[in-house]
C-alpha cells in the first residue's frame, strides 16, 4: 500500500458486499477466512518489496489500473 495515489499500480475500492466485486477492476472485497479468497494479499513493510502497489480510494468510480502492465498479477 502506498501513501499517494500517483505511486500506485492499482487504485482499490473496498466494496461492502461480495457481489459488488468486478472483474479485475479494482473493486475488492475482503473475506473473513483465507480459504474463501480468490487471491491472497500480503502487505509488506517496504514499497520495494511489493509486486503490486495499491492505493485505497474513497469512491468506487475512481477504482482501476494506473499501470495496466501489472494487471496480469490479479488474474
Amino acid at each position: 500500500m502506498v501513501k499517494y495515489e500517483n505511486q500506485a499500480d492499482l487504485k482499490v475500492y473496498k466494496v461492502k458486499y461480495q457481489n459488488e466485486v468486478g472483474k479485475n477492476d479494482g473493486n475488492w472485497f475482503f473475506v473473513e477466512h483465507q480459504n474463501q479468497a480468490d487471491k491472497k494479499i500480503f502487505f509488506v513493510e517496504y514499497e520495494n518489496q511489493a509486486d503490486l502497489k495499491v492505493y485505497f480510494i474513497s469512491y468506487k468510480n475512481q477504482a482501476g489500473w494506473r499501470n495496466k502492465n501489472k494487471s496480469h498479477l490479479m488474474y
